[in-house]
This record gives structure tokens, sequence and C-alpha cells, in this order.
């Protein structure tokens, strides 16, 4: 439209995503969001809603960018649970690696951060954490399992995941937290090869 800006709004969403990444949603100030994206307080708001729904949007994108990943990890290996949480884990300690992006997971961090969260915003957060507990359920699917046994050892994995998030954040290095990933998937192998 003549005399109104135009902007990128997945862009801004990527930048909005970086901030709340490092921050945390908390420490995320408006003012901290429009540097980041160059809109002012009327922008954001006439184009997101306000903090919240940026907020959301930013881990939706968060979730599509790492969720396809760890879909491709979790489903690379039919028939064979432990090779696919092993990929997880390698999508996972790429992520951690890539220092293109914040340490931690955006995820982890606002799970850390749900006392502070609107309703909305917190029941968002824990319907991602549910959509990766399934993903991780379906790669270990296995009918000579028993099904409790095997949604504990996705929660398991979940946790594990959120755990590395929070051990990287803290400054942890590379082997300590690929000594994590060795006992989870060890864990994952002596808790799957009895049933078989």
């Amino acid at each position: 439209m003549a005399g109104r800006k135009q902007f990128d709004v997945d862009e801004a969403v990527d930048k909005a995503m970086a901030v709340f990444w490092q921050r945390g949603y908390a420490d995320a100030s408006l003012d901290m969001l429009g540097a980041a994206t160059g809109l002012g307080r009327g922008s954001l708001y006439g184009a997101f809603g306000g903090k919240d729904e940026l907020f959301r949007r930013a881990l939706d994108r968060y979730s599509a960018t790492y969720g396809a990943r760890y879909e491709d990890a979790l489903t690379a290996h039919p028939g064979d649970p432990v090779r696919a949480i092993e990929a997880f884990f390698e999508v996972v300690l790429a992520r951690i690696d890539d220092p293109a992006v914040p340490k931690g997971c955006l995820i982890a961090q606002s799970a850390a951060q749900s006392a502070v969260l609107t309703s909305p915003s917190a029941t968002h957060v824990r319907g991602l954490l549910d959509l990766q507990h399934a993903r991780i359920r379906a790669a270990l699917d296995d009918p000579h399992v028993d099904p409790t046994m095997l949604d504990d050892l996705a929660t398991y994995i979940v946790a594990v995941n959120q755990s590395l998030a929070v051990l990287s954040r803290a400054g942890a290095s590379d082997a300590e937290l690929r000594a994590v990933v060795r006992l989870a998937c060890e864990t994952v192998a002596n808790r799957l090869t009895p049933a078989h």
C-alpha cells in the first residue's frame, strides 16, 4: 500500500524467534523485539497483535523448522527404533552446535518460564512438548513391547532432549552432551532388546 512500509513477515518472525530463544519470554522486551525486527511498537501490534501472539508465532516457526528435522530423523530408520533415536539426538546435537542460533532450545527455554507465560502461551508450549513426545513414541512403536513402557521411554527421551538444551546453555562441553546422548541411547537399546 502507498505510504506504508512493507516488511517480510517471515523474516520478522525469524528475528523475533532469535530474541525469544536468547532472552526468554519474560526478558524479551518490546524494544528488543522492535530493534531485532526493525518494527516499531505500532507495527508489531498491527502485524502480530502483540508480544504474546508474536511469541506463539515464533514457537510455531521453531517447531516447524526443527520438528521437520526431528521427524525426518525419527522416520529414517523404520523398524529400528534405537537407530531412530540415535538419529534424533544427532539432529539435536547439530542444532546445539550451530553457531548461527542461540544455545539451548526455544521450547525448553519457554517451558522453564511457563509460570510467567499467559495461559494460551503456556498451553501452546505444552502442546509442542506433547507433539515431540508423539513423534518419539511413534518411532519407538513395537507391537511386541509393552505400550506403557514405550510411553515412559518416550517421556524419558523428551526429558533428555530438554536437559541437553539446559546443559548447553549452562556451558556443557560437546563431550559432556555426547556422553548424555550415549547413555540415553544405551538405555533405549537395553529397554527394547530384552523384549525381542
